[in-house]
Order: C-alpha cells, then sequence, then structure tokens
C-alpha cells in the first residue's frame, strides 16, 4: 500500500516552484530598472520646479 499525501504540502509545493516563474513574467511586463526609475524622478523633479518658477504672484 502506498504512502498517504498531504495535499496541503504539495499545494504550497507546487506554489513555491511556479512562484519565481510568474515573478519573472511580472518583472518583465511591467518592471523598470532603478536607473530607469531615478531618471524619471529627476525629470519630475526639474518639470516642477520649472512649473514653479513660472507661478505668478496674486
Amino acid at each position: 500500500m502506498s504512502q498517504p499525501i498531504n495535499l496541503n504540502t504539495f499545494r504550497k509545493a507546487k506554489a513555491r516552484v511556479e512562484k519565481p516563474a510568474h515573478a519573472a513574467k511580472n518583472s518583465a511586463k511591467f518592471g523598470r530598472s532603478k536607473a530607469q526609475k531615478r531618471l524619471q524622478e529627476t525629470k519630475n523633479a526639474a518639470q516642477a520646479q520649472n512649473l514653479d518658477q513660472h507661478k505668478r504672484d496674486p
């Protein structure tokens, strides 16, 4: 007679195997590198500063 299988353990082991593949797919789809994020932050800061410089005093 074979050994009984704990289905919770099987389900969790399967999830552990699939999680890195799912994460890699999401990072390729949505992810940006740290340099790209930093570049966007500096561009946003420069645009905000430029907008503040062109405000009129009431």
